[in-house]
């Protein structure tokens, strides 16, 4: 397997980061427009693995998506008649949790797949709620099929979410479609990533959804999903990497489009970088300024509704000057990775002190060298890789090309942020 030397820092770095826009919010609007009654247009969509899998896995069921030829990030959306066809899941979570609903609406066989790590990913609750919504289900991970009757009957359904909220979210994105609409309730231990249901929320309200909410419950009556155009906010979650860059080494990053407002949950990604000694500012112009102190303090925090900002927090923590504690992120282990088990085995393997918890992980500091960090087919997991090398040289990163998940080209965009501060 190919390795990528991750750049050391040899001052703090000093740069300004166009961050390409939000996978979140980018695959529930296509969702959405896909779904509306009406064409829909989408500016500043991301152009990542993950996204354009969602794109092509719509546009297998029939909808109609056309990126502009002078512009890839505009996309018009056209909705048509839904039909059979095969779905690549990669190893997007979004479309193996948000797609099947949707292939529920079809008149068809609609096949879906993925890469081999995404067979172990847990789909079983999403799948059994469809069936007991009235879809004919044929698996219970990947691969799997959902024979579509061009409609589903809805009503009721209880599951259990603690494992992914992306199984309420998938679920209340199509529900507007469903016969009887739906009434979705929780049952289980807490769920984890609360903001991304919320973000669903706030974005189905935008088309013209109403979600009745209770504790653990959201009701969504059957009727129509008004066509609505989309301008998308910069990923804040894939920004985190780069802030952290600032946080590293003592130097400065700036990010232009910060929202003064958002349901994204990377922007909590500040208060982590507070509490470890950064400083942040946003201006007027939603420029973000970020910049790290003379030390990195150490951390304890609950990550339960930021889990997918662990990788980025603990390779912090494990350049920290103290002892850190991450919790309330057990559901960590069913991600593209089990994300606990693989930071402290590539953070140790570079000398470091990480012990696994229950629900998290206890980071001691220890001098670090260089070596092979492995990144698991996990975007998270490479860029948490190249942050360490920022401090740490010799840090070799395993198939860095799986940061393209999420972000087109983090390579060259790393190495323009470290050339910014040279």
């Amino acid at each position: 397997m190919t390795t990528w030397p991750a750049p050391t820092a040899h001052a703090p770095v000093s740069a300004t980061v166009e961050v390409p826009g939000s996978k979140s919010i980018t695959n529930r609007a296509l969702v959405l427009a896909a779904l509306a009654d009406g064409p829909s247009t989408i500016t500043g969509t991301l152009r990542s693995r993950d996204t354009d899998l969602m794109i092509a896995g719509l546009a297998a069921m029939g909808a109609g998506l056309t990126a502009d030829a002078d512009d890839p990030t505009r996309i018009a959306v056209t909705p048509r008649p839904l039909h059979g066809g095969q779905v690549d899941c990669g190893l997007a979570g979004t479309v193996m949790r948000f797609l099947p609903p949707v292939a529920a609406l079809a008149s068809g066989t609609v096949g879906f797949d993925g890469d081999e790590q995404a067979r172990t990913r847990p789909l079983g609750t999403i799948l059994d709620a469809l069936r007991t919504l009235g879809a004919d289900v044929d698996g219970s991970s990947l691969p799997f099929s959902v024979i579509g009757a061009g409609g589903l009957r809805g009503g009721e359904v209880i599951i259990d979410a603690s494992a992914s909220s992306q199984f309420v979210s998938g679920l209340l994105l199509s529900a507007a479609r469903f016969d009887e609409g739906v009434r979705v309730v929780h049952r289980g231990a807490p769920m984890p990533s609360m903001p991304h249901v919320e973000m669903t929320l706030a974005m189905l309200a935008e088309h013209g959804v109403s979600v009745a909410t209770g504790t653990d419950e959201w009701r969504v009556a059957p009727g129509p999903i008004a066509a609505h155009d989309w301008i998308i906010e910069p990923d804040l979650s894939n920004a985190a990497a780069f802030l952290a860059g600032a946080a590293a080494t003592g130097g400065t990053v700036r990010v232009p489009r910060w929202p003064a407002s958002t349901t994204q949950p990377g922007a909590q990604f500040l208060d982590l970088l507070a509490g470890m000694g950064t400083t942040a500012r946003r201006d007027d112009d939603g420029l973000l300024t970020v910049t790290g102190g003379e030390s990195l303090r150490p951390l304890t925090a609950d990550l339960r509704a930021i889990g997918e900002l662990t990788p980025t927090v603990a390779a912090l923590c494990a350049l920290a000057d103290g002892e850190s504690r991450l919790t309330g992120i057990a559901h960590l282990r069913g991600h593209e990775t089990d994300r606990l088990a693989a930071l402290a085995t590539e953070i140790n393997r570079l000398g470091g002190d990480v012990e696994e918890l229950a629900d998290g992980l206890l980071i001691r500091p220890r001098p670090l060298h260089g070596g092979v960090w492995e990144s698991y087919a996990d975007h998270r997991m490479a860029t948490a890789g190249a942050l360490i090398g920022l401090r740490v040289p010799g840090v070799e990163v395993v198939d860095i090309a799986t940061t393209a998940k999420t972000l087109p080209d983090f390579p060259a965009m790393w190495a323009t942020m470290l050339g910014a501060g040279a």
